[in-house]
């Protein structure tokens, strides 16, 4: 019988236990503190597990990441190397990025927070009018994740553009592509709005930093969706202070949940959500999972299996 252990030092991972029990009756599913007899387990499933968790699993054969990042698990320096490592490639959570991006886009280049305070204190107020065609949004990091929002945000009419590590063939109908560090001076000059989907490497840690956001127009607006680490907090209070940002919507941070004394909270230019971008679906996890091992036992590599040394 495979056993799966759910780790996790952030959440209650009931809800995945029970996913797991859906697709596989039978399966012996562990979690919390006593995980039994660490030799039965097969496979770790893991957010932000505790670190030297995996190396204490002398059967382990796969470890497994509940969602597109697998940074938290990376940041273990006991991570056994020679334990396939994957992460989660659920075209559902394309839908629920395309959502959101496009929603922290238009909120921001529409003015919709204004209207909200116009009409709460009763006033027809209007905002300046900006064709979408006239607004360009940049895409740094173009993975499937950054694929879907690029398509949707130049569907809705969005002048778009990516950015990439390296060239993609099969860009999206209207978006213009930009590649490595050649590249990246000339995306970012033409993105009114910037959005990070990066994978986050020891290449992407920091991005979002003074340097680049002064390469940004004047006024720009940041939506970061991609990792917290990723961006360097003082270094974006300081271009907000400075006007060189408007705004900036954030979704993903250094420290989760945010501590309720942090700046961000109380700043009006900054609007945060609680990392709820997108979610995988629980049984979509248990599935993919399971399909993980059984390409594992018959000496397939799964295709969403990461390499370990670039980080994705």
């Amino acid at each position: 019988m495979t056993c799966v252990a759910l780790l996790s030092e952030v959440l209650d991972m009931e809800y995945l236990a029970t996913a797991f029990r859906e697709v596989s009756p039978g399966i012996d599913v562990r979690q919390g503190a006593d995980l039994g007899a660490l030799d039965e387990i097969d496979i770790a499933v893991c957010w932000f597990p505790p670190h030297g968790q995996l190396a204490q699993l002398p059967r382990l054969r796969l470890a497994q990441s509940l969602a597109a990042g697998v940074d938290h698990m990376l940041a273990d320096a006991q991570l056994p190397r020679d334990v396939p490592l994957c992460r989660i490639v659920d075209s559902g959570m394309a839908a629920g990025m395309n959502a959101y991006v496009s929603w922290a886009v238009v909120q921001q280049h529409r003015g919709m927070r204004a209207y909200v305070a116009s009409s709460a204190n009763g006033l027809w107020q209007e905002q300046p009018v900006v064709s979408p065609r006239k607004h360009r949004v940049g895409i740094a990091g173009m993975g499937t994740l950054g694929m879907a929002c690029a398509g949707a945000l130049a569907t809705i009419g969005y002048a778009v553009r990516g950015w990439s590590r390296s060239a993609k063939a099969d860009l999206p109908e209207g978006v213009t592509g930009y590649h490595g560090a050649g590249g990246l001076d000339a995306f970012l000059s033409g993105c009114d709005t910037l959005v990070c989907l990066l994978p986050l490497t020891p290449e992407t840690h920091g991005f979002l930093n003074a340097d680049l956001f002064s390469k940004l127009p004047h006024g720009a607006h940041l939506i970061n969706v991609g990792r917290g680490d990723h961006l360097v907090e003082a270094d974006l209070l300081q271009a907000l202070e400075r006007g060189q940002l408007s705004a900036a919507t954030l979704d993903a941070f250094s420290q989760e949940p945010l501590p309720a004394s942090h700046p961000f909270w109380k700043d009006p230019r900054i609007l945060v959500t609680p990392h709820i971008a997108t979610r995988t679906d629980r049984l979509v996890i248990a599935q993919q999972t399971l399909a993980n091992l059984a390409a594992l036992e018959q000496g397939i590599r799964p295709v969403n299996q990461v390499d370990i040394d670039r980080g994705y």
